[in-house]
């Protein structure tokens, strides 16, 4: 089709707004090729979850961003979302076993703890900060105490990942700096080792598992570090933003914010909409195996093929009003946190880490109003949201008189 429409995942001006962008290439560019970054993207909900699905296809074993695909390097071992069968399922049913819903589940009373302290520390404020005042503090609080990384450390070992997946406008990242972040992990690998405890950092080192020559084994820590620095990153980043949006969502539509409330059984499927509304990783890349048609026309073999996930979530075509934000809709899966082989490990997680904040601070807070002069939002090539996400809160309901 014969279009004007540009899409660039590194302008910041397209990024703080996107869904004009995706809406048109839904209409006028369903299958869209970038000439500048030599990228092809699909943009609606039906060819997003099927290209999900076909991942004999559609491969993530180059990586699953932009990047880090273009670069062709070699990727560290345990690092399962950059993995097609037979070694994803491998590596992946090996992180299973041990990062299991028991083990978070029983996490729950202590996040909760955690989001509570953090939250009663701001009951003497005009306002808080959602991001760097509970958004980041929670899933970095979280992901250490099943990883086992002392209290102590978890904020500058964030603040250093942080610093890694930063874009300048226009610039694809640095791969060496996104890619060194798991070296920050080693030397706990290393104490945990001899200095074994309850923890998933523990059950890494010591898992035994049959490898695909039939030798039984238990990871190397080189693997060990894979899997800790993708859990860490992972971890922390997509639900911070989340978190984020929650906040920024929830103050642009009151109502909703009123009902979730009043009404804290709703919270569920408010989480499920947040996360249709705003994913926190909006597009996912694959690696095209051979040549395939979309729309008539041929993406060739080993091309980079865009899945736009958060497009997907506002298609009109499978969603009622998808630009509306209604905590009770009820119209089936979103692909916010991917589908098929690839469908997020830590979604569980991340549900749950939402779920106790959201219900610790409407307890506390009902109402806020986001600062937006000084609304700050984060550039990155993987993730979408808010570095600084300042509200104010009415009169007498923070600050106590």
């Amino acid at each position: 089709m014969t279009t004007d429409v540009y899409y660039d995942p590194y302008d910041f001006d397209i990024d703080a707004d996107p869904y004009p962008v995706w809406k048109r290439m839904r209409d006028e560019a369903p299958l869209y090729y970038n000439e500048k970054y030599d990228f092809f993207a699909l943009s609606r909900y039906d060819d997003v979850e099927r290209c999900f699905l076909d991942w004999p296809s559609y491969s993530s074993a180059k990586g699953s961003v932009l990047e880090i695909i273009k670069a062709d390097i070699q990727l560290p071992p345990g690092m399962f979302i950059f993995e097609d069968p037979p070694d994803h399922n491998l590596h992946r049913g090996l992180l299973s076993r041990v990062f299991t819903t028991r083990r978070m589940a029983a996490i729950e009373p202590r996040v909760r703890a955690f989001a509570r302290r953090c939250l009663d520390a701001l009951t003497e404020r005009d306002g808080f900060d959602f991001v760097a005042d509970i958004g980041a503090q929670v899933p970095m609080r979280a992901i250490g105490m099943l990883l086992g990384i002392p209290e102590e450390d978890q904020q500058a070992l964030r603040d250093r990942f942080d610093e890694g997946l930063r874009l300048e406008e226009g610039v694809p990242p640095d791969l060496s700096t996104l890619m060194s972040q798991d070296t920050d992990y080693a030397e706990y690998i290393e104490w945990r080792s001899q200095h074994p405890s309850d923890d998933l950092m523990t059950e890494l080192l010591t898992a035994t598992f049959t490898d695909r020559d039939g030798t039984v084994r238990t990871l190397t820590k080189e693997e060990v570090l894979g899997y800790v620095g993708l859990l860490a990153g992972a971890g922390n980043e997509t639900t911070t933003r989340l978190i984020g949006w929650a906040g920024k969502l929830l103050a642009d539509h009151p109502d909703q914010r009123a009902k979730l409330a009043q009404d804290p059984s709703r919270m569920p499927g408010a989480i499920e909409e947040l996360l249709r509304f705003e994913p926190p990783s909006p597009v996912q890349a694959r690696s095209v195996t051979h040549d395939v048609e979309h729309f008539g026309q041929v993406v060739p073999a080993g091309s980079v093929l865009l899945l736009l996930n958060a497009s997907a979530n506002h298609d009109e075509r499978h969603f009622t009003e998808p630009d509306r934000f209604d905590i009770d809709r009820d119209e089936g899966r979103h692909l916010s946190f991917g589908h098929g082989l690839h469908l997020c490990l830590g979604a569980h997680l991340a549900r749950l880490e939402a779920r106790v904040t959201l219900e610790e601070l409407l307890t506390r807070f009902p109402e806020w109003e986001v600062d937006t002069p000084n609304a700050v939002r984060a550039q990155t090539s993987t993730v979408r949201g808010w570095e600084k996400l300042p509200v104010i809160l009415p009169r007498g309901q923070g600050r106590k008189s």
